[in-house]
């Protein structure tokens, strides 16, 4: 991009309602322009327009106040991406896919408002665990012989002397970073400092990592986990162990690639991307560091040790590893075991000495996130057989109990968030959360984010009204697809019952097949079979991976069910499993964990035997490639019903009225011709 000034000669673009601008040559696709400029733009497909979710609209006119003259003839003609978008999907009049358009002139762009989900809600928040400490920082405070010219010895050498007879800190290494400022420190504190000291491993390497003048009676910590989709930061006393602040936002590479097959995508088309997202990640990381030390107000100067967890692709991009091997198989790791280094080596902003620790990853696609789910929850710890599900865009599963644990990663795709369907968007609020449909009416009634009430409440259409109801998120896409096999409107195969049409007008024709109507609003909320379809692929994969590791451990039920995750938080068990989302169980034994990756990653920053444990823990689960099973698919075909083809589920009959199974299969045929939709 060149400078915006007025000899430039490049085409001057627009983006509103940000109002980022920036000159561009002609033929830069208009995607690229945003995301250089940092203006969100969704993309799933990674600029295949498979996905549609980047759309734009060119704004006609002259804009005077910015100097530009913007005109539909300034963007490229609609391309073939474009016009098989059109017939397959849906584009409006006016609107164009931005990986499919470049610039060709001055342009003024608008992101459309029913596209602006980024406004999301990030709900990872601390569950306020008490956790015993044993950190790998600890304060010392000492005071220090003066100079002394019959003792020839150096400052940081009397140092280390008193530190080793006082506190028994023998052998200690030294920051580099330190020979520049201990004298200065030491004459600063009047010869009385506090030394921080990273200790690692109880009896292993010491490092004196910071100093401080006078007495320093605290420390503070990082612990993160970066989600594909959301980024979530607690900012945690080494001493107290209470977390002080927390903060979260938005993982800035989704504007690179929705799901982590995108992401990896663009690293192979964009000789910078990998960098380009590594930067994006980093920053973003500073910015919160920020925003929990504001909050907490302390000096960032203060923070000590950080924690980080995440998928395998989040963790090499992290560390600035191209994540492209993780795009096949054999989905080699560049570095599983855990890692140690410094805040300063990851560019991120904290005391120049500062240490970070990643927990290791378990396998190419079941990483450091699943890793501290596991050490939260610990089945490993368990007489009974524990199921642990982390419902993202790649699904974590984890299953065992203290005799052996198995795990794997099923790819389900971002259906859940949204992404995948036509009225879906992430948590955010306006978002329809919760669904009930009448049996027998088949009238819907709603709950939506930001408000309290049912949309069959006195006084929700005014403060719905004052939100706007904007589509549907994750939690909601699972309950109205549940609710719709329980009151009939779709078969256990998932097809929609047209002949419904006659009952109710929500039942309506969508090319051919049919819909249902969930919302009549400023904005038309419907439930197309594609969308099922979309929903039932992503439930099935997580399904057939959760088979496939009972089969590996020789069980026909598991014992009990926690869900992790921001997802995973709000979705409501029984539905879960009408769906056939997880496997019969008694649902009192069903919980939602929240945000267990971040949970244990404080597990780690608090006490560091805990990363013993998982790092040995890692080392002794037994890692199952879902790609690789000659079973998955049959597993997969048979999840593809509701709950299931051939599984039973006696536990949630007791309290659930579930419709007849049919009496004959759906043939190969149907299955292989509802994946297609």
């Amino acid at each position: 991009m060149s400078q915006d000034t007025e000899s430039s000669k490049d085409p001057l673009i627009l983006f509103m309602p940000s109002g980022k601008r920036g000159r561009f040559p002609l033929g830069t696709p208009l995607i690229d322009a945003a995301r250089e400029l940092g203006v969100y733009v969704e993309s799933v497909c990674g600029g295949r327009g498979i996905c549609g979710r980047c759309q734009i609209e060119v704004q006609e006119g002259q804009f005077a106040k910015h100097g530009i003259t913007s005109s539909n003839a300034h963007i490229s003609e609609l391309g073939p991406k474009e016009i098989r978008y059109a017939e397959l999907r849906e584009l409006r009049d006016g609107r164009r896919l931005s990986c499919s358009s470049t610039v060709q002139g001055d342009l003024v762009i608008d992101i459309p408002q029913d596209l602006q989900i980024n406004a999301q809600v990030v709900r990872k928040a601390d569950d306020g665990r008490i956790i015993a400490r044993n950190p790998a920082v600890h304060l010392c405070y000492v005071e220090v012989p003066e100079p002394d010219m019959h003792q020839p010895l150096g400052d940081l050498d009397r140092l280390k002397i008193v530190l080793a007879k006082e506190w028994g800190w023998d052998n200690l290494d030294v920051d580099p970073k330190i020979f520049a400022v201990v004298q200065s420190i030491l004459e600063k504190g009047d010869w009385s400092v506090t030394a921080v000291i990273h200790e690692e491993v109880e009896g292993g390497r010491a490092i004196i990592t910071g100093i401080y003048p006078g007495l320093k009676n605290e420390a503070y910590g990082i612990a993160c986990d970066i989600g594909s989709t959301t980024i979530a930061m607690h900012l945690v006393s080494l001493l107290s162990g209470m977390t002080l602040a927390s903060s979260g936002a938005s993982n800035p590479q989704i504007r690179f690639g929705e799901d982590l097959m995108s992401r990896v995508s663009y690293v192979m088309m964009n000789p910078d991307g990998r960098e380009a997202m590594t930067d994006a990640v980093r920053a973003t990381l500073n910015e919160l560091i920020g925003n929990v030390c504001k909050d907490a107000e302390i000096d960032r100067e203060d923070i000590h040790n950080l924690v980080f967890v995440g998928n395998p692709v989040m963790h090499h991009l992290f560390l600035g590893i191209d994540p492209t091997p993780l795009g096949g198989a054999p989905f080699a790791l560049a570095v599983s075991s855990a890692v140690h280094i410094y805040a300063r080596d990851l560019d991120l902003n904290a005391n120049e000495g500062a240490q970070v620790y990643i927990l290791p990853c378990i396998a190419g696609h079941v990483g450091a996130d699943a890793a501290a789910v596991a050490l939260c929850e610990g089945p490993h710890r368990q007489d009974n057989m524990m199921l642990v599900v982390d419902v993202g865009t790649n699904a974590e599963i984890i299953l065992g109990n203290r005799e052996r644990v198995v795990a794997a990663s099923s790819p389900t795709g971002p259906a859940f968030e949204g992404a995948e369907i036509s009225c879906g968007q992430r948590a955010a609020p306006g978002a329809i959360e919760r669904v009930r449909i009448d049996k027998d009416t088949l009238e819907p009634k709603i709950r939506i984010i930001g408000v309290e009430k049912w949309s069959d409440e006195e006084g929700f259409d005014e403060e719905a009204k004052a939100i706007g109801i904007t589509g549907v998120c994750g939690s909601a896409i699972i309950e109205v697809v549940a609710e719709m096999y329980l009151t009939g409107i779709i078969s256990e195969d998932g097809v929609v019952d047209g002949s419904l049409s006659a009952k109710s007008d929500r039942i309506i024709e969508d090319g051919r097949t049919h819909a249902y109507v969930l919302w009549r609003g400023d904005v038309e909320l419907v439930i197309k079979q594609t969308d099922i379809r979309a929903i039932q692929l992503a439930k099935s994969a997580l399904y057939a991976g959760i088979k496939l590791l009972m089969e590996k451990r020789g069980i026909e039920q598991v014992d009990s069910i926690s869900f992790a995750g921001a997802f995973g938080t709000f979705i409501d068990p029984k539905y879960a499993m009408v769906l056939g989302l997880i496997p019969d169980c008694d649902l009192t034994k069903v919980k939602a964990v929240g945000n267990a990756a971040g949970t244990g990653a404080k597990m780690t920053l608090l006490n560091r035997s805990y990363r013993r444990e998982i790092e040995e823990l890692v080392q002794n689960i037994e890692k199952i490639e879902t790609a690789l099973e000659p079973k998955f698919q049959e597993h997969f075909v048979n999840a593809m019903a509701m709950p299931n083809k051939i599984d039973a589920f006696p536990n949630l009959g007791k309290i659930v009225d579930l419709p007849e199974k049919s009496a004959t299969p759906s043939s190969g045929r149907r299955r292989r011709r509802a994946r297609s939709q």
